[in-house]
């Protein structure tokens, strides 16, 4: 069986890590029922999409200065 080949851009690694660690929060704080696994990545990963999204549009960042 072959393995699975997954090639992220940067941006994409930095949401998968922020998504991550949303969702390790809820997991570890007893928030995420059995069964609904799923559901509360989805919510992590819009969180994390949330909190990107907002970063973009308030902060300037180096090579949009340009």
């Amino acid at each position: 069986m072959a393995k699975p080949y997954i090639a992220l851009q940067p941006s994409e690694g930095i949401l998968v890590s922020s998504a991550a660690r949303i969702y390790a929060a809820y997991v570890i704080a007893g928030r995420v029922p059995d069964g609904q696994e799923q559901q509360w990545l989805q919510r992590s990963l819009n969180e994390a999409l949330l909190i990107a999204r907002t970063v973009d549009e308030k902060i300037q960042a180096d090579a949009e200065m340009d």
